[in-house]
């Protein structure tokens, strides 16, 4: 499905409910797995959810993960430490070339049998599930924090628990403390301090429930949108909390540079164009949040500024070479930038040619990141449904505030 976007009237004012954060619902599915006690609301309506929900559900020798680069992670770590099942772990072609060695090489230490079905370093996957009784792993600690977490996810229903010590730079760290916090919740003892995770072993967890909070990643293409907007213009967000476990709730602070405010009220937040961008180079190091990077540079772009973003290095392997992807889609538009393997540099800019048609690499984020643009020329979206990854209602929130996306045929 193509889709042609034009925005004739951006609609003020609007309230969006946004769906569970993927990253929250996918580790809590995992640890409801070993604590059937845990109850989940608000859960992720993404197609990584949904794949990770039918993985763990079906009694079929083999699971599917599509795209969900999360899901395969997670289900790795999962499926090793269960004693007596055996799986083959697939997904998409994409999946097929991410690689998962770094992982496969961690459990391998703490006892588990992975073998590699066709390439080695990458899926599919055949797991022999085993009790594994070992409890120091190394890990290095710049690779994708879903390696790590998916290790400390496993980590309490494990004999003797584990001590995860990660090696040199650390990146992502808002991740690892989200699995942390959930580990918490759950009173589960983990402390992670300096380099080392400590994760103790817990057989049982009281009854609680725990409700989602919606996707802040999501949230990052409504704070495109308002930037891009008038001064003056608004959008409210729910469900929302204070005191957020996203790395990516950094947008708040990151948006101010293009003179959007945030307010924080009971569940919810609203954004409100205060003023003018400043017109002054935006730098920032999205180690931490590297998945707005795309909303970000984006957003630089259709307000004609120039920016600087670094910590990208694990944009190279999601489902597309991001950082290629944005370079190629924005000349495309006229952008002057240049990428290396971590870092986008977009020069400063007046024209943004109509009309041009988006290529999204199959990755979610390339068409969502790009729709705003409509509110300053048209543009066409490719493939556009590749949105379900993480936000099935994406396109019909944009006709709410006034992007109108019309089928080409």
């Amino acid at each position: 499905m193509d889709l042609k976007l034009k925005a004739e009237t951006f609609v003020s004012g609007k309230e969006i409910t946004i769906s569970g954060s993927k990253s929250e619902s996918n580790r809590l599915l995992i640890l409801q797995q070993l604590y059937p006690s845990l109850q989940i609301e608000n859960l992720s309506d993404s197609d990584d959810t949904h794949h990770l929900q039918e993985a763990l559900s079906s009694s079929s020798n083999v699971a599917d993960t599509g795209h969900a680069g999360t899901a395969m992670r997670f289900l790795t770590a999962f499926f090793a430490a269960q004693e007596g099942v055996t799986k083959i772990l697939q997904g998409s072609d994409r999946m097929h070339n991410r690689p998962i060695e770094i992982l496969v090489n961690a459990l391998s230490d703490l006892g588990a049998e992975i073998e590699y079905v066709e390439k080695d370093g990458y899926p599919p996957l055949k797991i022999t599930g085993k009790q594994l009784t070992k409890s120091k792993v190394s890990i290095n600690g710049n690779v994708s924090s879903q390696y790590i977490s998916a290790l400390m996810l496993i980590a309490p229903s494990l004999q003797n628990g584990l001590e995860i010590e990660l090696v040199g730079k650390i990146t992502s760290v808002p991740y690892i403390n989200m699995t942390l916090q959930l580990l918490h919740q759950l009173e589960i003892e983990a402390n992670f301090k300096g380099q080392i995770i400590k994760i103790a072993p817990k057989s049982t967890v009281k009854e609680q429930t725990i409700v989602v909070e919606s996707d802040w990643s999501s949230a990052s293409y409504f704070y495109s949108i308002i930037a891009l907007s008038e001064v003056g213009s608004s959008v409210k967000l729910s469900a929302y909390k204070k005191d957020s476990l996203q790395g990516d709730s950094c947008l708040a602070k990151i948006y101010q540079h293009f003179g959007v405010d945030t307010t924080l009220e009971e569940n919810s937040i609203t954004l409100n164009k205060e003023k003018e961008h400043d017109s002054n180079i935006l730098v920032q190091d999205l180690k931490n949040a590297p998945d707005i990077a795309q909303t970000i540079a984006v957003t630089c772009f259709g307000l004609g500024i120039a920016c600087d973003l670094s910590g990208l290095h694990t944009l190279k392997i999601k489902e597309t070479d991001r950082l290629e992807a944005l370079h190629e889609e924005l000349t495309k538009l006229g952008a002057n930038i240049s990428v290396t393997n971590e870092s986008l540099h977009l020069k400063s800019s007046s024209k943004i040619k109509k009309n041009i048609q988006i290529a999204t690499y199959n990755d979610h984020r390339m068409a969502m990141a790009f729709a705003p643009l409509a509110l300053k020329v048209p543009v066409e979206i490719l493939e556009a449904e590749v949105v379900t990854k993480s936000y099935r209602s994406f396109w019909e929130h944009m006709d709410v505030i006034g992007i109108k996306n019309e089928e080409i045929k």
